[in-house]
């Protein structure tokens, strides 16, 4: 490092020995140079609140990085009605399994809020495979996780009810934007009802009737354009 300034800083983030790359699990056991390499092939793009990022069927051959914002990945019905398969932010990723195999995308994926996400072509990640082949095992047990939210996302879907699932979506999304504040867990970015609806498969009129049943009882306060969980361990008992 020189006059305070990382000697390979992701010149895409501005960092200062924060790598976008470090944000992803299956690169954390690589060395400050390391990722200083990777990071010189990273590119960079924004996306503003709405904006779609990919569609289902385009052909993917990258990995995205979340760097700052959130998006959701969704998917649509038989019947046309959009479906939330799982939330982004800070951190997270997706595309890696496509960077061993070029594919499609097989679900779409949008915007929550002005978005800036980090690229790794399935190029420049071959090159990466060859020096560090550890790497390759990290994506497998990732993905394997994703597969098990998947699988728990299915089977709230399918055998709770709509008060656990909105219970499991609002405990999941303390995990992922939670902020303490004297009054609670805030959520940090407003997800709207019919995002909510989406996601837990049911009209955005029962998100609202059931949010304030939990607002009655004192397990969430619902401002106009936030949530705040109260009582976490009640919504846990709720599951």
């Amino acid at each position: 490092m020189k006059s305070g300034k990382c000697e390979h800083c992701c010149k895409h983030c501005g960092c200062s020995e924060q790598y976008c790359l470090k944000k992803v699990p299956i690169f954390s056991a690589l060395s400050s140079e390391e990722m200083g390499k990777i990071a010189n092939y990273i590119t960079h793009k924004s996306y503003k609140k709405g904006d779609i990022i990919f569609n289902e069927g385009a052909v993917c051959d990258s990995l995205f990085v979340v760097n700052r914002g959130s998006l959701k990945v969704y998917t649509y019905t038989r019947e046309g009605k959009e479906q939330i398969l799982y939330l982004l932010t800070s951190g997270d990723f997706l595309g890696d399994m496509n960077l061993l195999k070029k594919e499609v995308f097989h679900f779409s994926a949008a915007a929550l809020e002005d978005t800036y996400l980090c690229v790794l072509s399935r190029e420049d990640f071959n090159k990466v495979m060859s020096e560090h082949p550890d790497i390759s095992s990290k994506i497998l047990e990732y993905s394997y996780n994703r597969i098990k939210s998947l699988e728990s996302l299915v089977k709230t879907l399918t055998t709770k009810d709509i008060d656990a699932r909105l219970a499991s979506l609002l405990i999941n999304l303390t995990k992922s934007f939670g902020v303490p504040t004297s009054e609670g867990i805030e959520i940090s970015f407003y997800m709207g009802r019919e995002d909510m609806a989406n996601l837990l498969g049911v009209t955005r009129e029962t998100v609202s009737r059931r949010l304030s049943y939990l607002q009655s009882e004192n397990l969430i306060k619902v401002g106009s354009n936030k949530i705040v969980v109260v009582n976490l361990e009640a919504l846990k008992d709720m599951l």
